[in-house]
């Protein structure tokens, strides 16, 4: 407790972290008015409508949590941190559990702001969360944050230089993923499995044929074939797989 206590005021001891937690939220928020007020038809705003700024926000949550360990190795006190607290998993444990709870507290904030101000710009939207799958799409942003910071803390840890770290998986998250079906032959059956596309299934990809609003949710929806909260077991599944590797490397070059 006192080690990951040590770890959250590390993360916000400086001033980034604390511009990548504001973005996470203002982000979707402002891209949430800019969809309801540029909106024609009140009808067409729906939940995921108001939510479809989560893909904005994912950019400095990878980022804040990337930082919690890349900063560390840039100055070099994480050879402080290891002498502090030579049990190398209880390091990683701590750290990824602070990016994580953070992360997933900033997508709450961020979701509900959206819907929030979704309505207030766009009064006469239906913006009721009466299914399901809108509980889903509106709080399943905090896990889809949490799981995408323990993946940042794990990339950070293997690549451990900031920029290198951040253009990696920045450029995987927001646009090498959705270039994968342009693959011939094979693209699209490989898309079905990468991380972010099935992360999100289980926000947007099957939505409650009961919901108010039936069309197409915004953003469109993930290509996975798996059930909703299959999805998310498996997105978390990758993410704790990917940090084990993290662990063990840390453990066998930093001894």
């Amino acid at each position: 407790m006192n080690l990951a206590a040590a770890e959250g005021i590390k993360l916000m001891s400086t001033a980034s972290p604390k511009v990548l937690a504001a973005a996470a939220v203002i982000v979707p928020i402002a891209f949430a008015a800019l969809a309801a007020g540029s909106a024609g038809d009140p009808a067409t705003i729906t939940v995921g409508v108001s939510q479809a700024g989560f893909q904005l926000g994912i950019a400095p949550i990878l980022a804040l949590a990337m930082a919690s360990i890349t900063t560390e190795y840039r100055y070099g006190t994480i050879k402080a941190t290891f002498l502090a607290v030579p049990r190398r998993g209880s390091v990683f444990t701590a750290k990824t559990a602070v990016a994580a709870v953070t992360s997933g507290v900033l997508g709450l904030l961020s979701a509900f702001g959206s819907l929030a101000v979704a309505a207030l710009v766009a009064p006469e939207a239906d913006l009721a969360l009466d299914t399901e799958a809108d509980w889903r799409n509106v709080a399943g942003v905090a896990a889809y944050y949490a799981i995408a910071a323990v993946i940042a803390v794990a990339i950070g840890a293997l690549v451990r230089h900031t920029a290198a770290a951040l253009t990696l998986l920045l450029g995987y998250a927001m646009f090498a993923e959705s270039l994968v079906p342009a693959i011939p032959g094979i693209g699209v059956e490989i898309h079905r499995w990468l991380p972010f596309n099935v992360g999100k299934q289980f926000l947007i990809g099957a939505p409650d044929p009961a919901a108010a609003h039936p069309g197409p949710p915004a953003p469109p929806p993930s290509t996975s074939l798996l059930n909703p909260w299959w999805a998310l077991a498996y997105y978390a599944a990758f993410a704790l797989i990917l940090l084990g590797i993290a662990v063990v490397t840390a453990k066998r070059r930093d001894t």
